[in-house]
């Protein structure tokens, strides 16, 4: 907009003549000569009908991608702008009016259509000039009116650390409804940006920092990566110079070998396409500066293959696949490396197949599989989507005067509900903050197919909120890869996520979930609730404090300890195969019909029994000891001790003793232990009128909502 830049000719930090890989992949569309623009420009208006000189390179790219554009609004919106910004010039001394050319040129070549490209060149003229939105609105519509008041509501935008979080949300509200507005406002950073020279070195430290905080991971969302790497290697050279200048270094003498590792594997991936009669373009694709830096700092020297990868361009999906077998069979893949973006698109629209093959010296070499419109998606993001607004008469005319999105990007519908539910700017703009700093995203699957995209280091609790919104408040807990798991279970790229959900409505989130949640929507749904409930908040997801207490019958004196407790079963319900001997059922397993059971003599001639899968089975075995057979005699009423662990929901306690009680068992005694992470321990004694009821009866507890599992206790034997 109305930054201070300079002509690139100018030396500095960012312009000083260095060749990107960028530059090198975009040869055919050299950098433009702002002074013959500047030059052309001052040539005043063309003919009534006629293109001016100007904006012919503009023409030139926007007809490469839309043959059939009608140019009219562009030659309409220089018109305005040129005369609009006649006598105003750049710190570079050239006249303003190459900026906004500049800035549609870049957004031209992306693929943009004709309207966004009509607002960029209009994008300063209601901040710097006389023009006013509605004589915008009347000669170019109002789509184009939209589009420039957004723009404009983005200048007034400080993005620096000291930024208003307020004007930020304002911002976003007015202009997050149309992705093209970033889009022009990306471009037009990018133009500063690489005319940035002629600023003060703290100046140029500022401006690269707010670009590196928030503008790159939005371009990054937006999936526009032609802008976001060039950003990136700008940045780099000014926050970084010394890491810069050794890594064009490493590019350049990489560059000046007489071998190249990637062309040799390029042909020999040519040669086995052709063979295969798939039809592809097989592109060696440069790694720009930030990405080789990253490279060698992971892999250390870096060796010929590691300063690009190759690109597969091919017409159809299935043929994506197609190459891919082609090369996982003829040449030795890295099978580690594979990852299917096109079955899984990443957050951001990119699609792709992404593999390595080893060269026959034993460099590895990254490959990169995609359709044409694939490749166009990823270097543009939402720009390539043309207007992501065109719909029917009917839904344009809608009474609401809602615009439709069909194409908008998930994160973006996230970022305007934060906005919307943020309890406060700060809060919102401390998330947004954390959400552009996560440069990793996993896709895990919901049980019916669908996926959850989420930053990596994501839980349980994120996916909860991410499937339910403010509904996640009743989820309990989970199940990752078919086995349960707690809310705060950390999850990887590909698991799949079952929630599973309390039946009451009135279930809390406990502030212990914070400690949890990683993405903003699950945080500010959260601090919302627990803002408007800070007295449950304090206790949200905890047992009720009676509950915490041993619930229990008064049973009167202890038995002496070689004495059966009342109710369980006896010598006259287990048979033995030794006369005569006394029975002694083992507490540390409890024995119940119809378990399985052993038996072993001990002191004084009396038989232990033991389930079979008891511990203390396998330590007598080992030690010598010889098993007595025992076996059970006649059902009878038992006593036997459960314990159920549970997620924390309200009226657990209460719908599990109903659980039990219907299944007609009594409850002798019950201890609810206090909770942990979000899960709680109950232990139940229970008398059965028949033993053979009780797996019916633990079937049944585990049936109810928020238990995960019922087993019976376990104690270590201090003594057979």
């Amino acid at each position: 907009m109305n930054a201070e830049a300079v002509n690139p000719a100018t030396p500095g930090p960012v312009t000083s003549g260095h060749v990107t890989p960028t530059g090198a992949r975009r040869k055919s569309r050299p950098r433009l000569d702002l002074r013959r623009l500047g030059r052309a420009a001052l040539l005043g208006p063309a003919a009534r009908d006629r293109l001016p000189d100007a904006i012919g390179h503009v023409v030139d790219a926007h007809r490469a991608h839309h043959p059939d554009a009608d140019l009219e609004p562009l030659r309409r919106a220089y018109l305005l702008a040129e005369s609009s910004h006649r006598g105003q010039m750049r710190k570079s001394g050239e006249p303003y009016i190459t900026h906004p050319l500049a800035v549609t040129l870049i957004l031209a070549e992306l693929g943009a259509e004709t309207t966004t490209l009509t607002a960029s060149l209009l994008h300063d003229t209601v901040e710097d000039t006389e023009v006013t939105l509605d004589q915008v609105g009347e000669q170019f519509g109002e789509e184009v009116r939209y589009l420039v008041d957004g723009v404009t509501k983005l200048e007034k935008v400080d993005y620096g650390a000291a930024a208003e979080p307020e004007t930020f949300r304002k911002m976003l509200v007015a202009t997050g409804n149309d992705v093209r507005v970033m889009s022009i406002k990306l471009a037009d950073r990018l133009h500063n940006m690489r005319t940035l020279g002629v600023m003060r070195p703290e100046k140029q430290e500022r401006i690269a920092k707010v670009t590196r905080d928030v503008l790159i991971p939005l371009a990054e969302r937006l999936g526009v990566q032609a802008l976001k790497t060039e950003l990136e290697d700008l940045v780099f050279a000014i926050l970084h110079p010394e890491e810069y200048e050794h890594t064009r270094e490493l590019i350049v003498r990489n560059a000046a070998r007489a071998d190249d590792p990637l062309a040799e594997v390029a042909d020999d991936v040519r040669k086995v396409l052709r063979e295969a009669d798939i039809t592809a373009e097989v592109l060696i694709r440069p790694r720009h500066f930030v990405s080789v830096h990253r490279v060698s700092r992971r892999r250390g020297a870096l060796r010929g293959a590691d300063f690009g990868r190759l690109l597969v361009l091919v017409n159809e999906d299935a043929d994506c696949y197609g190459v891919l077998g082609e090369l996982h069979t003829c040449m030795t893949p890295v099978v580690s490396e594979f990852k299917d973006f096109i079955a899984v698109p990443k957050f951001n629209l990119y699609q792709s197949l992404h593999t390595a093959v080893a060269g026959t010296d034993g460099q590895v070499v990254e490959v990169l599989i995609r359709t044409h419109q694939m490749h166009k998606v990823a270097e543009a993001g939402v720009v390539a989507l043309g207007n992501p607004y065109a719909a029917p008469p009917e839904e344009q005319s809608a009474s609401d005067g809602e615009r439709v999105d069909p194409t908008r990007p998930g994160w973006l519908s996230r970022l305007l509900d934060w906005q919307r539910a943020a309890p406060d700017p700060d809060t919102f703009w401390s998330t947004l903050r954390e959400d552009l700093a996560q440069d990793r995203e996993i896709t895990v699957f919901r049980p019916d197919g669908g996926t959850l995209g989420l930053p990596e280091g994501a839980t349980c609790v994120d996916a909860a909120y991410a499937q339910y919104g403010e509904d996640a408040h009743a989820c309990i807990g989970a199940r990752v890869n078919g086995r349960l798991a707690t809310l705060s279970t950390v999850l990887k790229d590909g698991d799949t996520v079952q929630l599973l959900m309390g039946q009451d409505a009135a279930f809390e989130p406990s502030r212990e979930w914070l400690e949890h949640a990683h993405t903003p929507a699950a945080r500010i749904a959260i601090q919302r609730w627990l803002t408007a409930h800070p007295a449950q908040g304090e206790a949200s997801g905890a047992v009720p404090e009676e509950a915490a207490r041993p619930l229990t019958d008064d049973p009167g004196p202890s038995p002496a300890p070689d004495a059966p407790a009342p109710g369980r079963p006896t010598a006259a319900q287990v048979l033995v195969d030794r006369a005569g001997a006394t029975v002694r059922l083992a507490g540390c397993c409890t024995p119940v019909p119809p378990d399985e059971v052993t038996g072993f003599a001990v002191r004084g001639g009396a038989v232990t029994v033991h389930r079979v899968e008891c511990a203390g089975v396998a330590r007598m075995k080992s030690a010598g000891r010889a098993e007595v057979g025992v076996r059970w005699g006649e059902g009878a009423e038992c006593r036997v001790t459960l314990v159920a662990e549970s997620f924390v929901r309200p009226h657990l306690l209460a719908d599990l003793t109903e659980a039990m009680a219907l299944e007609g068992a009594e409850i002798v005694s019950a201890t609810v232990e206090p909770p942990d992470r979000q899960q709680v321990r109950h232990t139940y004694t229970v008398q059965l009128p028949d033993a053979a009821h009780l797996p019916t009866l633990m079937r049944a507890m585990r049936n109810v909502a928020g238990v995960y599992d019922v087993s019976r206790a376990q104690r270590q034997a201090s003594d057979a």
